[in-house]
């Protein structure tokens, strides 16, 4: 695993940031961290890159403690994140001068590549370059140097789809040669042609892990037409969320999904059916749904 933490905590106070987060980020995969703003995605990622300190718990990057994280690791790492600052009086290509020194694999080739892709001016100065140049900005100073963990923190935050489409394709056309992606977002349609795995972070918890196609393989969203009106049975299957009744339609997300059980399992509950759909659901259903689902459970 390129990424690990074990039982790690952060605490701001009374406040639990994040609670016991056990997370593990195999080599060369495309990680989403996703949740509600506030889930501890930011904070997950500024612990692993020593940004600040956890409370409990350790955290390993390419095989190394996170709080011992040193310049031949940080070479390998490109970071971008939504608050990266960077200094306003110098123009992009003096900034991007500045930073080759510091990086032995720097591309010169692939570095006029990617400017030339994402249309960054050199002379310009970067005080004055927009919300969205300023994240393709950061993307050019974390590419030319092919590293070997690429992380982005919230990097779709405040850009038009235009800008979120640019900066995508631009990411995937560089990604590749074993390189890791870890990605904390929000904005979930974005990472759907992306990510290989997927972790959902809530009030600083890990509610799970799992590969993207094991996850989006398992929930469907299932429509029962029932024989005659039906009703709310008393207790339903707990994989069944977000279950709703409509005249003789029953309609549920199955978090569960077996093609080979459902029918048995839909008899059980509600006896004869007329007609039984599943069809596959994306990222951001998905995410709202089990939102939901934790919500309603931590109020009850």
């Amino acid at each position: 695993m390129i990424i690990q933490t074990e039982s790690l905590w952060k605490k701001y106070g009374r406040f639990d940031a994040l609670q016991g987060l056990s997370l593990a980020v195999p080599e060369g995969s495309a990680f989403a961290l996703i949740g509600a703003n506030g889930a501890g995605k930011s904070t997950t990622i500024k612990t692993l890159m020593n940004i600040i300190v956890p409370s409990q718990g350790s955290a390993t990057v390419m095989g190394v403690d996170s709080r011992k994280i040193s310049p031949r690791e940080l070479a390998q790492i490109g970071y971008v994140s939504e608050n990266q600052e960077m200094p306003g009086r110098l123009s992009v290509g003096e900034y991007i001068a500045y930073l080759r020194p510091f990086y032995p694999a720097w591309d010169r080739q692939l570095e006029a590549e990617i400017l030339a892709q994402l249309r960054l001016p050199p002379e310009r100065k970067i005080k004055n370059l927009s919300h969205g140049m300023r994240l393709k900005m950061a993307l050019a100073c974390a590419l030319p140097f092919r590293p070997k963990l690429l992380v982005l923190d919230e990097p779709f935050s405040g850009l038009d789809p235009l800008v979120r489409d640019e900066f995508m394709e631009n990411l995937l056309r560089q990604a590749g040669d074993g390189m890791t992606i870890l990605i904390s977002s929000h904005e979930l349609m974005e990472l759907e042609g992306v990510a290989t795995h997927v972790a959902f972070l809530d009030r600083g918890r890990l509610l799970f892990q799992e590969t993207m196609e094991a996850l989006t393989g398992r929930l469907r969203e299932v429509h029962v037409t029932l024989d005659r009106g039906g009703h709310v049975p008393l207790q339903l299957p707990v994989e069944w969320l977000d279950f709703r009744l409509s005249g003789n339609v029953a309609s549920f997300v199955d978090t569960a999904y077996s093609e080979d059980r459902l029918a048995a399992k839909i008899t059980a509950v509600f006896g004869a059916a007329r007609d039984i759909g599943a069809q596959p659901i994306g990222l951001r259903s998905i995410f709202k749904t089990l939102a939901r689902a934790t919500r309603v459970g931590s109020d009850a």
